[in-house]
């Protein structure tokens, strides 16, 4: 019986240990306390305007979601910077008539991430994902917002992973 106790006891305090190792986004310890995303031009060939101070927006509110880090301006203890570098639409599939009968848009971006407290974790890495539509619909007002909505959740998520998560 007492054996039995002291086998839970000692999974129990395993167990709490290693929670403070990760907390529930599945960052490990972060060595740092603020962290700053600097403006993402849009330097794609196909300019859609606006795309980039939405893009840093959703950068910076994914990070203050998912850490307890503080955004700053200047001097951050990880810094996250880069540019869009692509924005195209493409036929995906086609109708008997030789026509496109749905388009994807895809969306890229270069993204250079600095911890200056662990430089071994720096990187310089292109994120990219799409959305497909109907090509009967026009990539415009309630649709480019949907699209760029789950666009730029998955980038963000996968460099939020690829910065702070590793998984």
């Amino acid at each position: 019986m007492k054996k039995g106790i002291y086998i839970i006891l000692i999974g129990l305090t395993l167990t709490l240990n290693s929670c403070s190792v990760y907390n529930f986004t599945g960052t490990g310890k972060i060595d740092a306390d603020t962290f700053q995303v600097n403006y993402f031009q849009n330097n794609a060939e196909l300019v859609e305007p606006g795309i980039e101070r939405t893009f840093t927006i959703t950068l910076q509110e994914i990070l203050q979601n998912q850490t307890s880090l503080n955004l700053t301006n200047q001097g951050g203890d990880l810094l996250y910077e880069g540019e869009i570098v692509e924005y195209r639409i493409t036929p995906m599939t086609a109708t008997s008539n030789q026509t496109a009968a749905q388009n994807r848009l895809t969306i890229a971006v270069m993204v250079r991430f600095s911890n200056k407290n662990k430089e071994e974790d720096n990187f310089e890495k292109r994120f990219s994902f799409y959305h497909d539509y109907d090509a009967n619909e026009q990539m415009t007002g309630t649709r480019l917002t949907t699209a760029l909505d789950e666009i730029f959740e998955r980038i963000t998520q996968d460099i939020f992973n690829e910065s702070l998560a590793k998984w």
